[in-house]
């Protein structure tokens, strides 16, 4: 068995795609995955499985969901060694509060050209770092203000991604370990 960490984008917000989570893990157990936990209700779920291929992992979950709750939710399984290398590799560690850190996990890495253009954009109070696999944000007036949002990035990079704060990225981590 191994854990991993899977990351639900754009459930319980607004009212859209609402889902409780002791539904969700429910749901997840009866389709074979092992000693599930959530954290908050933004879709953040710990698990074991015996499945060693993420992208299978990512499918089931994709299919129980749309099986239980009637709605598809894009996915991304990671382990927490991979959260682990995220957060230690974060440029604004020293640079900001802890609370203006996000962490805009990418599913696939982006073209060459999509990085080299969204490297020229440049936004008042909001710094980035762009990886092949997170674009590191500092958002000096709070994410919910960021012109820099998962949406934005999602469409200039042209890949799909879900983004965390350190708080929950740090949670996560911690909840692998336990």
């Amino acid at each position: 068995m191994k854990t991993y960490i899977a990351l639900l984008r754009g459930i319980n917000v607004s009212g859209q795609k609402k889902i409780k989570m002791a539904d969700l893990r429910d749901a997840l157990e009866k389709g074979n995955l092992k000693n599930v936990k959530t954290y908050i209700q933004s879709g953040n779920i710990v698990f074991d499985s015996a499945e060693l291929n993420n992208a299978a992992l990512e499918d089931k979950i994709k299919d129980v969901i749309l099986t239980r709750f009637g709605f598809e939710v894009p996915t991304m399984v990671v382990t927490g060694s991979e959260i682990e290398a995220i957060i230690k590799a974060n440029p604004f560690v020293n640079k900001t509060e802890e609370s203006n850190l996000y962490f805009v996990l990418l599913k696939q890495s982006p073209a060459k050209e999509h990085q080299e253009e969204f490297n020229q954009l440049n936004f008042v109070n909001e710094d980035f770092h762009v990886t092949n696999t997170c674009v590191y944000l500092c958002c000096e007036k709070g994410y919910g203000k960021a012109k820099l949002d998962n949406n934005f990035v999602e469409r200039k990079l042209k890949v799909q991604a879900t983004t965390r704060n350190l708080k929950t990225m740090n949670k996560l981590v911690e909840m692998t370990k336990s």
